[in-house]
């Protein structure tokens, strides 16, 4: 097996076995986030009826200061968005991330904006 696809399916099973955990509800909707090399995207879903319900990125954001400082922005953006719909607490999936840089700061701006985790 090449590295590559050893890589790959690690990412994969990492991903399967966190998604097996968790699920997301109207009531309790699912925070999906994605991180790339160079941008960061978040999504709020109901598994149940498999829709969106907002999302965000620091795609259309001016960008300024680091991409630490861009993650908050976007989990300060989507905050505003899950208070607009009057959503009271989430489930965060992060994916194959590890939980820490980027993926952290998102998160932790939610909390700092009284989104409850």
């Amino acid at each position: 097996m090449t590295r590559m696809l050893a890589k790959a399916l690690n990412r994969l099973r990492r991903k399967n076995k966190i998604r097996s955990k968790i699920n997301g509800t109207a009531v309790r909707p699912r925070l999906a986030v994605y991180r790339s090399n160079s941008n960061i995207y978040a999504q709020l879903i109901d598994d149940v009826t498999g829709k969106t319900l907002c999302s965000s990125s620091d795609l259309k954001m001016k960008k300024s200061g680091t991409k630490t400082d861009m993650a908050k922005k976007v989990g300060e953006d989507m905050a505003k968005k899950v208070s607009g719909l009057k959503i009271a607490s989430i489930v965060f999936d992060r994916g194959w991330f590890a939980y820490h840089g980027r993926v952290k700061a998102l998160a932790d701006a939610l909390r700092e904006n009284w989104v409850t985790i």
